[in-house]
């Protein structure tokens, strides 16, 4: 009998050791980056950096073809820098502007939209401050590149050759950089850039070249 009373009184605690020693199931749930978030921002800053670049290089390499005094390439790469970067702030911020007047728009005519979801969704929206600012920043630190190459090299043909050579390793860096942040084949992505400054930037010279008599 003592023996029984025993496994009786035992039984009880090996159940509650057995329930606790049973492993508790844990999902963890890898939140994955949506990269195509990124394109609002990432799309203004590599477009901006690209365009400053790209275009006050041609601007003072064009200018250089007729002109051969360094102040005179400065000046032109420079007003070239505040009227691009103003030009770029301004159809940013009007473009993205629409873009936002036209996905709220959209928000209201739908059936389905609840309001304790508002602030998610617009956390999504597109901030056209944010992409005005962006591409302007990226439009002058690309700008800057032929410029700082340019501003201490006095002999012709070499800031020239100084300008361009510059301008492509930026262009090779902004390429790069965009397709990393955005999960691009690299390569593709420089190559692309690099070939359309280079075009860019011959079309300049020699039509320049050519209008002058």
């Amino acid at each position: 009998m003592a023996n029984d009373h025993d496994q009786i009184s035992l039984s009880p605690i090996c159940q509650t050791i057995h329930v606790e020693q049973q492993p508790s199931s844990i999902v963890v749930e890898e939140k994955e980056i949506d990269y195509s978030q990124r394109a609002q921002w990432l799309r203004a800053a590599v477009l901006g950096a690209n365009d400053g670049l790209v275009s006050i290089a041609s601007l003072m390499i064009g200018v250089g073809s007729v002109r051969q005094d360094v102040k005179v390439m400065i000046l032109t790469g420079f007003a070239g820098l505040v009227a691009g970067a103003c030009s770029m702030a301004i159809g940013e911020f009007v473009s993205v502007y629409s873009q936002l007047d036209i996905e709220l728009a959209q928000m209201k005519r739908n059936d389905d939209f609840e309001e304790n979801n508002e602030a998610d969704k617009k956390e999504t929206l597109p901030n056209p401050v944010q992409a005005a600012l962006a591409s302007t920043l990226a439009f002058s630190l690309g700008a800057l590149v032929p410029l700082l190459a340019a501003v201490f090299i006095r002999d012709y043909k070499v800031r020239l050759g100084v300008v361009t050579g510059a301008t492509t390793a930026a262009l090779l860096v902004f390429g790069g950089v965009g397709a990393v942040l955005g999960r691009a084949p690299i390569w593709r992505s420089c190559l692309r850039v690099l070939i359309g400054g280079w075009l860019a930037m011959s079309i300049t010279f020699g039509l320049t070249k050519l209008i002058v008599f």
